[in-house]
């Protein structure tokens, strides 16, 4: 092959290509199509220079044009701090943040029956005769409810506590596909199971130990089952109201940004977990204890709505960056 025939051939494909690369920031969409179509092109000669002719300047400059032109096609990749460093101060906050009245809603709701079942179960002997015989509930309020928090060893039963409450979570944000319509259900079952607990230690006069056994873990566990449920349900309503948009593009939009509160949760939950292990069954007093669950709840609240408010003020959604469905083409 002459090389210097086939250099001069095709030399003006190859200052196009470099020019467009060099101005990939302000191109057209038709424009991003030739970028697209010229960096394939010069690819294909680069592999014919390659292989036919043995020239290091012309295979030089052709690999580095090449390798610019597929940064600007693909796009630069993303250095995995930035990737963490966004999710954590925009997409995980912002999301909870625009959920916050589904998520208040979720937690009112949550507490009233739980309180009402509660009091019902504590003052009516003849319902807790249909939970367990007097001595089961004896030993339950005496022993097994406290002994519960340390029987196993701690590491393992954080581990176990912290799967099952993702998991938990997890499903409220899968209910999603059906509207959430079986959220509110889910939600009353962990209200009920509670509240018969509650129920019980209250009609034995145990409600301190109650509550400083729930309290420590229990804020923060729960405050994460209920913002799992508020973006759930926010998703579900998305599809029934989905606003100026197409009803598709809510959906992808929402269903993506959902996606970053599961991932979120799961370190949340994985803090109560080991509160749950490390701190309710300790020998701390029970002010120490609760205290540590307090603090966790309220830096957790004071991280969402100081960065998911700054992140909406931007006009944050929570969405992936340069989503593909929203994508400029020509």
């Amino acid at each position: 092959m002459d090389i210097d025939a086939f250099v001069t051939a095709h030399r003006p494909v190859w200052d196009r290509l470099d020019h467009l690369v060099k101005n990939r920031s302000s191109l057209t969409g038709d424009e991003v199509d030739e970028l697209v179509e010229l960096y394939q092109r010069v690819s294909t000669h680069l592999s014919i220079v390659r292989s036919a002719a043995e020239d290091p300047m012309v295979v030089g400059r052709l690999s580095a044009l090449v390798a610019r032109a597929r940064s600007a096609v693909t796009g630069a990749h993303t250095p995995a701090w930035r990737e963490l460093t966004r999710f954590f101060t925009v997409s995980f906050p912002v999301v909870a943040y625009r959920a916050r009245w589904w998520w208040l809603g979720s937690a009112l709701a949550f507490l009233a029956v739980a309180w009402a079942m509660g009091a019902w179960v504590a003052a009516n002997p003849d319902v807790q005769a249909t939970i367990a015989s007097p001595d089961e509930i004896t030993r339950l309020v005496n022993e097994d409810f406290a002994d519960y928090y340390s029987e196993h060893p701690a590491a393992s039963f954080a581990n176990r506590v912290w799967i099952n409450n993702a998991w938990v979570s997890a499903q409220m944000i899968m209910y999603a596909v059906v509207l959430g319509l079986p959220i509110p259900f889910a939600l009353y079952s962990n209200a009920a199971n509670v509240a018969v607990s509650g129920g019980l230690m209250a009609s034995r006069d145990k409600l301190d130990i109650f509550f400083g056994l729930i309290l420590p873990h229990g804020l923060l566990e729960l405050t994460a089952v209920f913002l799992a449920a508020a973006v759930g349900l926010r998703l579900g309503w998305t599809v029934i109201d989905p606003g100026p948009r197409r009803r598709v593009e809510a959906l992808a939009e929402n269903g993506r940004a959902v996606m970053s509160v599961a991932l979120g949760l799961v370190v949340v939950l994985f803090v109560s977990g080991l509160i749950e292990a490390f701190v309710t069954p300790s020998g701390l007093p029970t002010w120490a204890r609760v205290g540590i669950g307090v603090l966790a709840e309220v830096v957790f609240l004071t991280y969402v709505i100081v960065f998911g408010r700054r992140a909406m003020r931007q006009h944050e959604t929570g969405d992936i960056e340069r989503a593909p469905d929203v994508a400029p083409s020509a």
